[in-house]
């Protein structure tokens, strides 16, 4: 019992020494901190909370206590360092930037719609095509874009050809034929119109009309068809048609003497022409099906100007809604009367400005 009054004894005169050698304002200090904890403490509901002004104060104040007496408070001394941390990013709130400025939003997307419209395009590709375009931004960035946007690399990125590609790149080489039939109003003799489309604009020639659509007439309306291309014929690689009898081996031949193969659809496949169905189906339900044919003569000139009528004038959802060939004036905003145009006597209407 007396050797431990002795130690305790030595331990609290160590104890007087050492404040003797600490600083007064160390000693303050420690008094401000232990002052602080005390109230704290008579806070709990039912444990201590910290508010920021807590933080603030104790984090500024025990990086100054000896260290000894650091790890004797509420809070373990990397929370206080976490604090104190904390507490000098507050004060210093000028910004660090590091690196290249940030792109805007609007090159990044222009960076993503020419990555995705063109699959083969490499990241100096693109970097030289925004050069073009005025935007001065390195590879490794347009790297970093698309990594973010998650698309891959342009040996990844690029897929094999869709049938919908396929078709829009070949379509401006291609042709299609076809015939459709009418019924005569009086004496129902049935009239067979052939006709050829131009898949890529659209623009449809009437051939002829006949009752007898024989092997030699058609390969005369082939004839025709070349003379009526001129020199645009030689933009034209493929025909595609059925298997009718009237397309005889004279037929293909005066084409493959202009360079033009005939593609021949699978029997009883129309959708396989579904251009040419598709024309067949508008001039039906726009013209034909609506208004009586009295004769040849009469269904050549009703075929004629519907003919100038579609392909300069009516709009076409495959185009854009415009038309194959336009031939329209340009739209004057400073007249405001719109003048009708009434055609096949007002079975369709054109519209246009007039003063």
């Amino acid at each position: 019992m007396s050797i431990r009054l002795l130690y305790l004894i030595f331990v609290r005169v160590c104890g007087w020494l050492v404040l003797l050698g600490r600083s007064s304002a160390s000693k303050d200090i420690e008094l401000l901190v232990l002052r602080h904890e005390v109230t704290m403490l008579r806070r709990t509901q039912p444990k201590p909370r910290w508010d920021w002004a807590d933080r603030a104060v104790l984090a500024a104040l025990i990086r100054l206590l000896p260290k000894a007496l650091r790890t004797h408070r509420l809070v373990t001394p990397g929370t206080a360092l976490r604090w104190h941390r904390r507490l000098v990013t507050r004060t210093w709130t000028h910004p660090q930037r590091t690196g290249r400025p940030p792109i805007s939003p609007e090159i990044a997307v222009l960076i993503e719609r020419l990555a995705t419209e063109n699959t083969t395009w490499g990241y100096q590709r693109i970097q030289g095509e925004l050069l073009k375009l005025g935007h001065r931004v390195s590879a490794s960035t347009i790297r970093r874009v698309l990594k973010s946007l998650g698309l891959p690399p342009a040996p990844k990125r690029q897929a094999d050809t869709t049938w919908r590609q396929f078709l829009r790149t070949q379509a401006s080489t291609m042709l299609a034929v076809d015939f459709f039939h009418v019924d005569c109003a009086v004496t129902l003799r049935r009239l067979y119109c052939f006709f050829v489309l131009e898949v890529g604009s659209r623009t449809v020639h009437i051939l002829g009309v006949t009752a007898h659509p024989d092997g030699p007439w058609t390969t005369q309306q082939a004839r025709n068809l070349l003379m009526d291309l001129g020199d645009r014929a030689a933009d034209f690689r493929f025909l595609v048609r059925d298997r009718a009898g009237q397309f005889t081996a004279s037929f293909d031949a005066i084409l493959a003497d202009a360079g033009i193969g005939a593609v021949t659809i699978p029997p009883r496949t129309p959708r396989a022409n579904a251009y040419a169905e598709r024309f067949v189906r508008t001039v039906w339900a726009e013209v034909t099906d609506r208004m009586l044919i009295f004769g040849e003569r009469y269904l050549r000139v009703v075929l004629a100007e519907y003919a100038r009528h579609y392909n300069g004038r009516r709009p076409h959802r495959g185009r854009g809604l415009q038309p194959p060939r336009p031939d329209h004036p340009v739209a004057d905003l400073t007249q405001e009367r719109i003048k009708r145009r009434p055609i096949l006597g007002g079975l369709i209407n054109e519209y246009e400005r007039a003063a």
